[in-house]
């Protein structure tokens, strides 16, 4: 099951609204609010059929092709990877990405972060050489429309520091997860739980190429940072 960012980030995708929405649209916005809340609460089972109501819902209102399906099936995909489905939220991953492709154009950030979350899924599943070209693809993206420090740009160097250290690539993913921690303390501040979930992913890696010291040190920070929420 993913968590935060310790993969980083399921990242949720930011579409603007009209100035009116019509009943529709405010029955979608209030279904997906909901399912947001079931999902962070644990209850998987109750948010999926919320998160089926508010695709349904898309799909008549705005058409299949619409980013508001998208953020849909999104959040749908999000659920049955949290329940270990990954064969379910697989499609659903690909679906989203491929309608904000066309929708949005293939360089927008909701892309990039529809990238993260496949490759977040193929990296649960052990598919390393799917995962990494889609990181990689995201943090070009990002880095090309977002300024430096925008926070989405730490995402996927700390994903690819994830996926490396699964492979046993240690050297490459140090540099990365200190590249995210640098652009989420100067992004969102030294005390966001963002920053206390890259410490306790460079802790883990710390661990494994026996440097103690600093790993205890990270894990410290992330338990005083935690403490305080």
């Amino acid at each position: 099951m993913r968590t935060s960012t310790q993969i980083l980030l399921l990242v949720v995708l930011v579409l603007s609204c009209t100035a009116r929405t019509s009943p529709e649209e405010k029955l979608w916005t209030e279904l997906n609010r909901k399912a947001r809340t079931l999902h962070q609460q644990g209850r998987y089972s109750e948010a999926g059929k919320v998160a089926e109501q508010a695709l349904t819902v898309a799909e008549k209102t705005f058409g299949p092709n619409h980013p508001h399906v998208a953020q849909s099936l999104n959040n749908l995909a999000a659920l049955y990877e949290a329940q270990g489905k990954c064969a379910e939220a697989e499609p659903l991953f690909k679906r989203a990405l491929k309608i904000l492709e066309k929708a949005v154009g293939p360089e927008h950030p909701n892309v990039a972060s529809c990238l993260n979350n496949l490759a977040g899924l193929y990296t649960e599943e052990g598919k390393y050489t799917e995962a990494k070209p889609l990181f990689k693809r995201a943090l070009a993206i990002d880095e090309k429309v977002l300024r430096p420090d925008h926070p989405q740009v730490a995402i996927s160097p700390n994903n690819l520091a994830k996926l490396y250290r699964a492979q046993g690539k240690y050297s490459p993913a140090e540099p990365l997860y200190k590249r995210s921690l640098k652009i989420f303390e100067k992004a969102l501040g030294p005390e966001h739980p963002d920053v206390a979930a890259v410490c306790e992913n460079m802790a883990e890696l710390y661990r494994q190429i026996g440097k103690e010291d600093e790993a205890e040190k990270l894990e410290a920070r992330a338990r005083k940072i935690r403490s305080n929420q």
